[in-house]
């Protein structure tokens, strides 16, 4: 079966070596231009290729490979990141936020997105892009830190799920619209941003 860029990299899987794309955001947490805020136990960057008006990525110090790599002993962190998260979309009352996870990462170091709803960005391009934020693919803060509590860990979501998910029909995320194509769902978000 043939697996997304979105989610080639799992838990299951060797290591990035030194240099690969899966480890740009090791390197991006280094960038003073991405940098937003940090404080002992994370890093907040914008994210590079942002999908939305805001796009932020909030990612621990500590070296969590991803959140498929979180054990209970992570809780706090995860509490943390989510308060950091918050706060941050606080900063934005003009916009709407979601916190979450993509199910299965692409980037190797743990990171939440606090990304705004408004989904207009020139980065956003494919279906795979809009279904990873707008589908169950992309797993709530809350839900995570719920799962960890009562299982200790995150299990992982099958490819089949995944691509399910990633490859299912374009939907507005705000109303029942159904686009034909990603020029046709971008005209139509826009007509739910508030000014």
């Amino acid at each position: 079966m043939k697996k997304h860029r979105l989610h080639s990299n799992t838990s299951s899987e060797p290591p990035a070596k030194k240099g690969h794309w899966a480890l740009g955001l090791v390197d991006s947490m280094k960038d003073p231009e991405l940098l937003v805020e940090d404080d002992d136990k994370v890093v907040v960057i914008k994210d590079k290729f942002p999908k939305a008006e805001f796009h932020y990525l909030v990612l621990p110090k500590e070296d969590i490979p991803s959140i498929l790599t979180v054990r209970k002993e992570h809780e706090d962190l995860l509490k943390h990141m989510e308060s950091v998260g918050t706060n941050l979309a606080a900063k934005h009352p003009h916009r709407e936020f979601q916190l979450g996870y993509h199910s299965v990462p692409n980037m190797q170091r743990l990171h939440l997105h606090v990304i705004s709803t408004d989904f207009n960005s020139t980065c956003l391009k494919t279906k795979v892009h809009w279904n990873s934020y707008t589908s169950p693919f992309f797993r709530s803060s809350q839900d995570i830190r719920r799962e960890l509590n009562e299982n200790g860990k995150i299990k992982k979501m099958s490819c089949e799920e995944c691509d399910a998910y990633l490859k299912g029909p374009l939907k507005c995320h705000k109303c029942s619209t159904i686009p034909k194509n990603m020029p046709d769902l971008k005209r139509h978000i826009l007509s739910h941003i508030k000014n």
